[in-house]
């Protein structure tokens, strides 16, 4: 399977998306773990349906070093025991901020609240470019059909 359209080898399309990518690195600035930042990722990714993302992050995230069963209880965080309950705050976050088409009146106070439990203003915002920047990511990389299975860690770090 081949993607629909090569973005990366359209020279202006591939300097615009090198500016996206920064931008979501320089998130890590704020204050958020290398590993909260993949697994947002990774969930915002399963929510979407991107298969191209969710390889990425899954890699990204067994190549760190994370626990194999974190990484695969992502998608049933709620009723899994090995997240903390900062982490559970930051994906109920993402997957209101990805799923925002479906709530009218966007993320609902009490989400936001329990985040802000756990999460200095440095991280929230970190959190919510994050969230809006991998559901570009996603969106795109769904559009063009980026297929998955061949990313290798660090590949685009």
């Amino acid at each position: 399977m081949n993607a629909r359209l090569n973005i990366m080898g359209i020279p202006a399309a591939a300097k615009a998306m090198k500016h996206i990518i920064a931008a979501n690195q320089a998130l890590g600035a704020l204050g958020l773990t290398p590993e909260l930042h993949e697994l947002v990722a990774l969930r915002v990714s399963q929510i979407n349906g991107c298969s191209f993302c969710v390889d990425m992050h899954t890699k990204e995230l067994a190549h760190a070093g994370a626990d194999a069963t974190r990484i695969n209880l992502v998608a049933g965080w709620r009723e899994a025991t090995v997240f903390t309950d900062a982490e559970r705050a930051a994906f109920e976050l993402a997957e209101e901020g990805t799923r925002i088409a479906d709530a009218a009146g966007g993320v609902p106070d009490d989400v936001w609240a329990n985040a802000a439990k756990h999460y200095s203003e440095e991280q929230l915002a970190a959190l919510v470019l994050h969230i809006a920047l991998m559901n570009t990511f996603n969106r795109g990389n769904i559009i063009v059909r980026n297929p998955a299975g061949d990313y290798v860690p660090g590949q685009m770090g």
